[in-house]
């Protein structure tokens, strides 16, 4: 039982850490303690309610739009079980693909609860209590997140959900009470809402969407709420008590004031993600933590010499993607090789309708640093293959240095904006400009040309605005 490598968890970061050290070569083993791979993204995470998110779109198309159309359905049923299938049939292939990739790559997986009692030694827990001791010259952790306890408040996944509870809701609640204006809470919420849920959202901040652009959260709020959202925004949630009929949620202000209660049939604690490295032995071992995450240099090396860790569990963003460029890199690294991720493209995105994406600066962010910079942006009412698609909310912005005009951020808000950010990520991957940008050539009619658009207007002259 000894390896170059054995990567702990094999979620996105996990299993493609795993993949490409061996390509490189190595002889790797991973250990996971679920049943099935993936990790939380693909077994109760973004697959799923991406499955969802797009089976809930559709039903709400077939009720709202289809008929502008000239498709006539009559009124939608909602067949719940079905859907709850066809989420459950992504997800399972989605695992088994990444089963049958780490086969491929001849990766030994173990099954179990992992820990660290020594660099070079990883103990795996089996489910019936068997030990088994790997011995490795490299380790690399690869554990994840959970979602964040609300204070005061126990989740079971009944009545008081995490995002793994919401997605496994077997009716529609009349009344959803979401905690955090986050990603997370917006996405869920929004599936339920197009199912028929009253969604009311309570957030400690005074707006939706932290981290992201102003005017795009701004934009996003008065769309939410025409489209049935309810938000409290600068307030707390202080008491959740259940009953036979549901949750009883006492709210007040965040600056302090008279508290009210607000009445659902589930609430969704939806306040953010913490690392999880419980069990793992991270003391023991010697490993540095800080507020929770394991403490790691520009290398993913731990304080611990042959310990690395990425994903969700160290500095950054907790996304998916960014966990994947950095399982390349630290496999590249731990090969001798000259692995890197570049944290200033990597894009961010909320599965709604209409999405929205970001990549970059905001405009708060380079106001702080003293960056002077120019904004271009374009509507999608402007954009014909929007309007062609009867989705014209939102629109594209670009900012781009005054002084250089390299592209500094981008985001969108809009039908697609998850796809259309990508080549603004290539872009600025490559140090792009908004001339670059607005002098690719872009297909007619594409909802891209808005992108294209959006960069003429960094030097005020779009052409059709």
């Amino acid at each position: 039982m000894s390896y170059d490598l054995v990567v702990i968890g094999t979620g996105p970061g996990g299993y493609v850490c795993a993949i490409r050290a061996a390509q490189l070569g190595l002889k790797v083993a991973v250990v996971e303690k679920r049943k099935s791979h993936g990790g939380t993204c693909l077994n109760v995470g973004c697959i799923p309610s991406k499955a969802l998110l797009h089976a809930s779109e559709m039903f709400s198309e077939a009720g709202h739009t289809f008929a502008s159309l000239g498709i006539d359905v009559g009124t939608p049923k909602l067949d719940l079980k079905q859907m709850l299938v066809h989420k459950q049939e992504t997800v399972d292939a989605n695992v088994n693909g990444v089963a049958f990739l780490l086969k491929k790559n001849k990766i030994e997986p173990f099954h179990g609860t992992a820990s660290i009692p020594a660099a070079g030694k990883v103990v795996v827990t089996a489910e019936d209590g068997k030990t088994q001791e790997l011995t490795t010259k490299n380790i690399v952790i690869a554990t994840g997140s959970e979602s964040a306890p609300l204070p005061g408040v126990t989740t079971d996944e009944k009545t008081i959900v995490t995002s793994t509870g919401a997605l496994e809701l077997t009716a529609v609640p009349k009344e959803l009470l979401v905690v955090g204006a986050g990603v997370i809470g917006l996405e869920i919420g929004s599936v339920w809402a197009r199912l028929g849920a009253k969604v009311t959202v309570v957030e400690y901040l005074d707006r939706i969407l932290p981290g992201m652009d102003d005017e795009v959260a701004k934009q996003f709020q008065r769309i939410l709420q025409k489209q049935g959202f309810t938000f409290h925004l600068g307030s707390k949630v202080t008491k959740v008590e259940t009953g036979k009929k549901g949750a009883t949620v006492t709210v007040e202000p965040a600056a302090g004031g008279e508290a009210k209660t607000l009445g659902a049939d589930i609430v969704l604690v939806a306040i953010g993600r913490r690392p999880n490295t419980d069990g793992l032995g991270l003391d023991k071992a010697g490993v540095a933590t800080e507020r929770g995450r394991v403490v790691i240099d520009d290398h993913f090396r731990t304080n611990v010499p042959g310990i690395y860790a990425i994903g969700d569990v160290v500095r950054g963003p907790m996304l998916a993607h960014k966990a994947e460029d950095e399982g390349v890199a630290a496999a590249e690294i731990i090969a001798g090789k000259h692995g890197h991720v570049n944290y200033d493209a990597i894009p961010g995105i909320v599965y709604t309708a209409p999405e929205v994406a970001a990549i970059g600066k905001t405009e708060e962010e380079l106001k702080a640093a003293g960056i002077a910079y120019k904004v271009g942006k374009f509507p999608f009412t402007a954009n014909g293959r929007a309007r062609a698609m009867r989705h014209t909310d939102g629109f594209v912005k670009v900012l781009a240095d005054a002084a250089t005009d390299r592209v500094l951020g981008c985001h969108i808000i809009g039908p697609h904006a998850g796809d259309l950010i990508a080549e603004v990520t290539v872009l600025m991957e490559f140090g792009g400009s908004a001339e670059d940008l607005a002098r690719t050539c872009h297909a007619h009619p594409t909802l891209a040309e808005a992108v294209k658009e959006a960069a003429l207007a960094v030097d005020k002259r779009p052409i059709h605005m």
